[in-house]
């Protein structure tokens, strides 16, 4: 029942997202400007997780009608593809579209915003990762989409 109450909140009757302005930072918040949408993106980006069971194990602990309900809005706005895991029709495998990877730079940006406005709350692991990118993000996003080409070949 969720689910149908957010397809109807956040698409059109021709199945077109519906914004609230024109601004262009307003809309791309009404995509991607929950928390839940960006976690499962960068799930997908940097700890490979691809089934709806890899997601639900999130340390953060995104309840499971929520999940539902993101990973089919993400679908339907085109930054996740669904298929099925070979030799298994059961289990969906997510997979990030091209649209979807775009966000790699956003996503960037907001972990070293948060690195350095928030870094006595980050743990140890998190640092490593910023200043991994930071030194260098162009080469460090260069790599990334190829192995997203890599990854989903």
């Amino acid at each position: 029942m969720q689910v149908i109450i957010l397809n109807i909140l956040f698409m059109t009757q021709n199945n077109q997202p519906k914004y609230r302005s024109n601004c262009p930072i307003s809309s791309a918040l009404d995509i991607i400007g929950d928390k839940w949408s960006l976690l499962i993106i960068r799930d997908m980006m940097f700890a490979n997780k691809k089934t709806y069971s890899d997601f639900s194990k999130s340390s953060e602990g995104i309840a499971t009608n929520i999940l539902s309900s993101r990973l089919l809005m993400l679908e339907q706005l085109g930054l996740i593809n669904k298929g099925k895991l070979e030799g298994n029709k059961k289990t969906n495998i997510y997979s990030l579209t091209k649209k979807g990877q775009e966000l790699l730079p956003i996503i960037l940006e907001i972990a070293q915003w948060s690195d350095k406005n928030l870094n006595e709350h980050l743990k140890d692991g998190a640092k490593p990762f910023v200043h991994k990118f930071k030194s260098n993000k162009d080469d460090f996003i260069k790599n990334m989409y190829h192995y997203f080409a890599t990854r989903e070949a």
